[in-house]
């Protein structure tokens, strides 16, 4: 009997692998064109190209891609930049995620406009 829970376990999480690569491969295909996003957005991502100043403290930082929507890469490939919400009293949920090296001339870029839960590639 231990044998079969051992199987299903093991199961279980290779479904939730292939899960995750599924959401990351399919989030890699959704894109959203630079020009689509809110004009706060297409502000931040000039503000990223020109390398700055930020309004955020926290622009810039590493995003550690937790929630595995993104492919899979290094620690630090991967930088977050605040897209102001208007009206919001703190960073609110919009977001620009990075990646690439060096920051300013990044070889991806996706928009989140729900803190995370899902991505667009951002292309011009």
């Amino acid at each position: 009997m231990g044998l079969v829970v051992t199987a299903a376990v093991l199961a279980s999480a290779s479904g939730l692998a292939q899960s995750r690569e599924s959401a990351a491969s399919n989030t890699a295909l959704n894109t959203v064109r630079l020009a689509q996003l809110p004009a706060e957005a297409q502000s931040t991502h000039s503000l990223i190209r020109t390398g700055g100043p930020f309004p955020s403290h926290k622009d810039g930082v590493t995003f550690g891609n937790r929630e595995r929507l993104l492919p899979t890469q290094h620690r630090g490939y991967y930088r977050e930049y605040t897209v102001p919400t208007p009206g919001a009293r703190n960073r609110g949920a919009r977001r620009i995620v990075c990646g690439g090296k060096p920051p300013a001339q990044p070889q991806i870029c996706y928009y989140t406009g729900d803190h995370y839960a899902s991505f667009s590639r951002i292309v011009e």
